[in-house]
């Protein structure tokens, strides 16, 4: 494929269609952050209301992260035979529908299975709008623009705790205001997505090179070379993953992504139920969890001015090194206050995120070649979900069995563990183009400088 056909989108510059591309992916995320958090902010009440097992209270938190894991290993192969853009529309249908009968459930199983299909749109999404979006992010930019994807995500993430606090007057019914508020976000979205255009890299994968020409020449206002390429062999996309050395790539990008999910999702999405061991203050529980998913929006914020600045590898090592140190600190101390777990869960939360919650949309988007691409981000994000079902599904009835105190030990266990892969494996790849980056085998302790030995 020639890189020079793709000059239009790789050029410095950010054009309105960049921008644009960028918020409606963005928007996306802000919908899986803000769904799958409500669940932490609905369990204190169901729980009290239906009466429910420990067990029962795992199975609900991890109902949509269950979904998600399917969903991105089924979505991510079917993004990458079908394109990018029907995916990105017909995925925001399952948003809207499931969220509403999520906020209609009379029962612990019926909302255990609204949240589980919410869970296959929510896994799809992250497949498909980081595809779509690193196919037409400009080199130099592309790391700050898919990482706003991932500051978008905990944004959603906080909004959860914020509206908790506004609509706190109404009671037990709050969270099915919440997941109806989301489902008419979604249904925004869906319209406004209808204009982006198919990725030109997929056609010209794929053999359509008229119609890649086509979208190039239309975002390049006519500058644009044509016969953009052929198309990619179609292999088997698990056999080309699984042979190295992108099979090196495949290790990292999901043994990261797990053991960040692990520590995260099982933090935030049992933050009410972590600083109910603290207080018995409601608005209390509600205000430290928004302050820590704010400290969690300011991390993202952080890695998003850095990621193309000083590149993925140190933001991904120095995020690793801090939650751990904040996670460690916390598992060491006995009987601490409200104020002290907050600001030790904020630490942890705000290193997490500006290094590994927010590289873990750029790696898979980069490494991997066009044919492949929505595949591995959807093997990526799958492995992902087990690291979060298991934070999720056990935690009520690991707290019950062990005390939080040693509980915190798994959440530091998975910290180092993220560390070593980072250190070891982790690749540079900023300010390279897709197809530079496709081209040659990774350095895993490559430089942009260097790259040129860079990703395949």
């Amino acid at each position: 494929m020639s890189r020079d056909a793709f000059t239009v989108l790789d050029s410095t510059k950010l054009t309105p269609f960049h921008r644009k591309v960028t918020i409606l992916s963005a928007a996306g995320m802000f919908l899986d952050g803000y769904d799958i958090t409500v669940i932490a902010v609905a369990l204190p009440a169901v729980t009290k209301q239906w009466h429910l097992s420990a067990l029962m209270v795992g199975a609900l938190t991890a109902s949509a992260v269950i979904g998600m894991f399917l969903g991105a290993l089924v979505f991510g192969r079917l993004t990458d035979r079908l394109g990018r853009k029907k995916m990105y529309l017909f995925n925001l249908i399952g948003f809207v529908v499931f969220a509403v009968l999520a906020a209609c459930a009379q029962d612990a199983w019926q909302l255990l299975i609204c949240r589980f299909l919410l869970g296959l749109a929510l896994g799809a999404d992250y497949t498909i709008s980081t595809s779509l979006l690193a196919e037409y992010a400009p080199a130099k930019r592309r790391g700050s623009l898919m990482c706003r994807l991932g500051a978008t995500w905990f944004v959603g993430a906080a909004c959860t705790y914020a509206f908790a606090l506004l609509l706190l007057p109404l009671g037990d019914i709050a969270w099915r205001v919440m997941l109806v508020l989301g489902a008419v976000f979604a249904l925004i979205v869906l319209w406004m997505r209808r204009s982006i255009p198919e990725s030109p890299r997929w056609l010209a994968a794929q053999g359509h090179q008229q119609e890649a020409d086509a979208v190039l020449t239309e975002l390049g206002e006519g500058e644009v070379r044509p016969s953009v390429g052929v198309a990619q062999a179609q292999t088997s996309p698990w056999r080309t993953m699984f042979t190295f050395p992108l099979l090196r790539m495949v290790l990292f990008c999901c043994g990261f992504w797990f053991c960040y999910t692990l520590a995260y999702y099982g933090i935030t999405l049992y933050t009410p139920t972590i600083l109910k061991q603290v207080t018995s203050s409601q608005a209390g529980i509600y205000t430290g969890s928004l302050i820590i998913a704010l400290l969690g929006v300011t991390g993202a914020v952080i890695g998003v001015n850095l990621v193309d600045r000083i590149g993925r590898r140190p933001l991904l090592i120095v995020g690793f090194a801090g939650m751990l140190t904040a996670l460690a600190i916390l598992a060491l101390l006995r009987n601490p206050g409200l104020a002290v777990v907050v600001a030790l869960l904020s630490i942890a939360v705000l290193f997490a995120n500006s290094g590994p919650g927010i590289v873990n949309l750029v790696y898979p988007s980069e490494v991997f070649p066009t044919s492949v691409r929505a595949t591995a981000n959807g093997l990526g994000t799958a492995v992902s979900r087990i690291g979060a079902i298991i934070g999720t599904l056990l935690l009520p009835t690991l707290i019950k069995a062990w005390g939080l105190h040693n509980v915190l030990w798994i959440f530091v266990a998975a910290g180092a563990t993220g560390l070593l892969i980072a250190y070891t494996l982790a690749p540079e790849t900023k300010g390279k183009t897709l197809e530079e980056l496709t081209e040659h085998p990774l350095n895993a302790k490559g430089t942009s400088e260097n790259a040129e030995a860079a990703v395949g």
